[in-house]
Parts: C-alpha cells; structure tokens; sequence
C-alpha cells in the first residue's frame, strides 16, 4: 500500500467544487473507472478501482484495477505485458467514478479476449432490437491463448 492519503468527506461543496481527492467508493469497496485511449479517445474497458488500485494508479502513473471474479488486486499488463500507462486521470463530480486516458504498450490492446477495446459488439437498437450483436474489430491483436496460457472453459461463466 502506498503512502498516499485520500481526504475525508466532509461537505458537498467540498466533493464537487473543491480541490481535494475525497472518492466515494461503493458497499463493497469499490469504484468504476472508464480507460480509454489518450491519442483517439476510444473506451477501452471499464474496470473496478478499489482503494489500494487508485492509490497505486495515481502513485505508479499505471493502471492497476481489482478483479471482481479473482476478488485481487491486478497491475494491468502485468501478465500480457499490455501495460496502460496513464496520461490523465479525472475524477467525476461526486468523486465516484474515474476516468483514466492511457497508452497501451505493445499491440494497444486492452480486452483480455484480444481485441484492441473491451468494447467490441455493437448492440442492435431501435428497429434493430433484438438482432444479433455486431463484432465490430474483425482481427484480434494478439492470441489470448498465447499470452495467458489453456483457453477458458466455454461453460464456465
């Protein structure tokens, strides 16, 4: 854990119009936070940021996030060496969620699955509703096989 001290919550004023880090994080400890690319601007996942993740973000200028399904704390691209070095970090205006621009090392990808965003189907809306999702990045950037080892189980969820 690092050294860095979040701000007690004390006013409104003093989460939405002040100056000092005071983020608010859920029941069960945790915040979302939105990574997208600083040169395009594309989202490239959401995540969850539990107290030590944003801590060591902020401290490491990279990403780091807690898995939900591994309940750990998780380096991103420490595994796949897909490192997100952060650019700019931005807090919203009730300090509970963060935005993070980054650069990806390597091939730029994000999604543990290979492609480049987490983002990957296009959602069919309005007179579309109910059509098959849209893959929208046709080539994969890199094998997670290759990268992570045995292919999940196609069962497991």
């Amino acid at each position: 854990m690092t050294d860095l001290k979040f701000y007690t919550r004390q006013s409104v004023v003093q989460v939405e119009e002040g100056v000092q880090l005071a983020p608010k994080f859920d029941p069960d400890g945790l915040m979302p936070c939105i990574t997208s690319d600083a040169h395009t601007g594309e989202v490239l996942m959401l995540g969850m940021m539990n107290e030590e993740a944003l801590r060591l973000t902020i401290t490491t200028g990279e990403a780091h996030y807690f898995s939900r399904s591994r309940q750990a704390l998780w380096h991103k691209g420490a595994t796949s060496g897909l490192v997100q070095t952060v650019v700019e970090a931005r807090i919203d205006d009730d300090q509970d969620a963060i935005w993070l621009r980054v650069v990806v090392a390597g091939s730029g990808a994000s999604c543990h699955v290979g492609y480049r965003s987490c983002f990957y189907r296009s959602v069919p809306v309005g007179a579309n509703a109910g059509q098959p999702l849209d893959i929208l990045e046709d080539t994969k950037t890199f094998d997670p096989v290759d990268v992570y080892g045995d292919a999940p189980n196609p069962t497991q969820l």
